[in-house]
């Protein structure tokens, strides 16, 4: 049987776009670091070891891309640097990366157990990634969903028409 998703082209899918902000692996140790708190480009280097001409050009990308927005500092005698804070799009990968953090917590982690949970700040009741449909049903497994097309789906040249 022929998946209906070949009918459909992926010209303008939307996963591509978010991997090509989001799919290398320093962007994504950046931005755990951003969300920990960690914004200053020599705080990054001496945390993650990311080299630093890669560490400049995944922060920069990340600005360009809207994720991070540069914030001017001046430590006493110092020259003027920048440090990077996160827009309204960098806060919504969060749940994203807690998603990961989740699976990887799950299924890599040392026999010790995780390194770090992402917490609620009011409880302190560890996070969880949750599937949840537009019409209020949560706890969604991956079998009770489906791709469809959605608004802005074109179809592929030549594709039968249904």
């Amino acid at each position: 049987m022929r998946p209906e998703a070949l009918d459909w082209s992926v010209d303008n899918c939307t996963i591509a776009r978010a991997m090509a902000i989001l799919g290398e692996k320093w962007t994504l140790v950046v931005l755990r670091d951003i969300f920990a708190g960690i914004r200053r480009f020599d705080d990054m280097r001496e945390r993650t070891g990311i080299p630093r001409q890669v560490l400049a050009n995944r922060l920069a990308m990340l600005v360009d891309s809207g994720v991070l927005r540069r914030v001017p500092y001046r430590e006493p005698g110092a020259r003027p640097r920048h440090e990077y804070r996160l827009t309204e799009m960098g806060f919504d990968v969060y749940p994203m990366l807690a998603a990961i953090a989740e699976w990887g917590n799950r299924y890599l982690a040392d026999p010790e157990g995780a390194p770090v949970a992402i917490v609620h700040r009011e409880c302190g009741g560890e996070v969880r990634a949750v599937m949840r449909c537009a019409a209020g049903h949560e706890g969604l497994k991956p079998r009770e969903v489906v791709t469809a097309p959605g608004r802005g789906a074109q179809r592929r040249d030549g594709a039968p028409s249904h």
